[in-house]
């Protein structure tokens, strides 16, 4: 079982985003590769604490993790998983400061010599789900475009920062030499150049692609929730790290049922005479029709609940119900038949309302449904 990310940085739940970021720094410096050359649980440590902050650090996934747990991120590669260091220096370098020669540029050895990986940009696609897709989970093949190397293209170590990424600069101050180091402009912070492209590529030697790709995504996920595909966006110039396929969800509107939270709504709809003898219906749910009594002398409002038969919890925490409205349906026009009917039954007093105890007044059904 993975350790909760709160645990992992030392900090309450309640810990601000300042306290939290404070808390990384902390983890990472003393945790760093350069300062524990060759310790594998240091490494660990520097990866798991890295993993920690780009949950906890980000206002959006801290909230999704805060009602998900770990599930929320565990479904087809998405979210904090699986980080190597490429991935943490390219996102959180700046974090460490000056406690290692100015950063990432200036420290980590294990990096062709402290060069910056650029990282490519990011991609966005919507995807819409129907109710049972999201009930059940779902593997979609995506089209996306991405831009990618052209196959023909190569590249040179930049001459403006020797590969470094980035350039030093020394200025005289009254306050005496200071350096400082900013990303290199020839080449964008990769350390290479196009040695040679072919001529359909752009300054870059990058071309666009249409590629598809497979988004494994869990039961359970909801409107606007966002899951990250590692790796699936832009690559970046020179070999650097490719970006990520943020993929962001939406729901389908169902015909018939309505969804709250992993609870779902139906409305059924029968008639008088249904209500008075009883029947059968079949309904529809998201894993597929059922048949459901109805009971002789049903009420209208009468709510039949339907154990599991909802939408499953992403953090694994059970399934929620279909929640069943029975409607009498009443015909506006009768005949001159149906009205002597009821006319009669007027006067009749098994017609008459007698509500007794446990026939719960509109109101009271909408306070247990809330409660």
């Amino acid at each position: 079982m993975k350790e909760d990310y709160y645990v992992i940085l030392g900090v309450s739940k309640t810990a601000t985003q300042v306290e939290i970021k404070k808390a990384y720094r902390k983890k990472a410096i003393e945790y760093h590769p350069d300062k524990n050359p060759g310790d594998k649980k240091a490494e660990e440590m520097f990866k798991k604490a890295a993993e920690a902050y780009e949950v906890l650090g980000d206002p959006d996934k801290r909230a999704r993790y805060d009602r998900y747990g770990h599930q929320a991120f565990d479904g087809g590669g998405f979210g904090g998983g699986g980080m190597n260091m490429e991935d943490i220096f390219s996102q959180f370098g700046d974090i460490f400061g000056s406690a290692f020669g100015g950063g990432f540029g200036g420290g980590f050895s294990g990096f062709g010599g402290g060069r910056t990986r650029v990282k490519g940009s990011n991609l966005r696609i919507r995807v819409a789900l129907s109710l049972e897709e999201i009930a059940n989970g779902v593997a979609k093949k995506i089209k996306v475009k991405r831009k990618k190397i052209a196959p023909e293209t190569t590249y040179k170590t930049c001459p403006t920062c020797n590969g470094h990424g980035q350039v030093t600069r020394i200025q005289n101050t009254i306050l005496g030499r200071m350096q400082t180091a900013s990303v290199c402009n020839a080449c964008q912070g990769s350390g290479k150049i196009v040695d040679k492209k072919p001529h359909h590529a752009d300054s870059f030697g990058m071309i666009t692609v249409e590629d598809t790709i497979t988004v494994e995504i869990p039961a359970g996920v909801e409107e606007g929730m966002q899951l990250k595909v590692a790796g699936k966006g832009n690559e970046a110039p020179g070999g650097g790290l490719a970006g990520d396929l943020l993929v962001v969800i939406k729901e389908k509107e169902h015909p018939a049922i309505q969804r709250e939270g992993n609870n779902l709504h139906y409305d059924l709809y029968i008639s008088i005479s249904e209500a008075v003898l009883g029947t059968s219906k079949e309904i529809e749910t998201v894993t597929g029709k059922v048949r459901l009594k109805i009971e002789q002398g049903i009420q209208s409002g009468k709510i039949l609940r339907l154990r599991n038969k909802g939408i499953p919890s992403l953090n694994g925490y059970g399934i929620g119900d279909l929640l069943v409205h029975v409607n009498v349906w009443t015909p506006k026009n009768i005949n001159k038949e149906q009205r002597d009917f009821f006319e009669r039954m007027n006067s009749h007093d098994n017609f008459k309302p007698q509500p007794k105890k446990e026939d719960k007044s509109f109101f009271q059904k909408v306070k247990d449904m809330f409660s």
